[in-house]
């Protein structure tokens, strides 16, 4: 499909317009600091959903969030004097859910690493129950027929 790709390219666009927007600074005492992570916009070009994470506390991300929902008309012109469509899409911000699921993940990864290192302290002092190898090979049958046969 030919026009697949153009929501695509817009959403970099957009990206690109409001993070230089961002870095320019907005004139709220709220507004911390701010990543612009992805945006998607729909297939009519009509609606884009910034994703957005905010370095600091929680506090600190509710503020963000609240001078972010200000400025989106700021923004949204903004956007709209730097993108070549008919129509300029409304913007929503959406709190990006990385931060908290590498936190788990990283969680995760120091539980797998500690359960490891659990069984290997595990395995080196284990001993076998039985004989340490007791599996029969090929060339003790051979050996064990030969001893019948005498």
């Amino acid at each position: 499909m030919a026009g697949s790709d153009r929501p695509a390219k817009m959403g970099d666009l957009i990206r690109q317009v409001i993070a230089q927007r961002l870095e320019k600074g907005l004139r709220d005492p709220r507004m911390g600091f701010v990543t612009i992570t992805d945006v998607r916009v729909t297939g009519d070009l009509q609606h884009a959903s910034v994703f957005y994470t905010v370095y600091g506390s929680d506090e600190e991300r509710a503020d963000t969030a609240a001078a972010l929902r200000a400025a989106t008309g700021l923004l949204r012109t903004e956007v709209g004097k730097n993108i070549t469509t008919r129509l300029t899409p409304t913007l929503e911000f959406i709190p990006d859910g990385i931060p908290e699921n590498a936190a788990i993940i990283d969680s995760l990864l120091r539980e797998a690493q500690e359960r490891d290192s659990a069984a290997a302290a595990l395995a080196s002092t284990a001993r076998y129950a039985g004989d340490e190898d007791p599996y029969v090979k090929p060339r003790q049958i051979a050996e064990d027929d030969a001893d019948d046969e005498l």
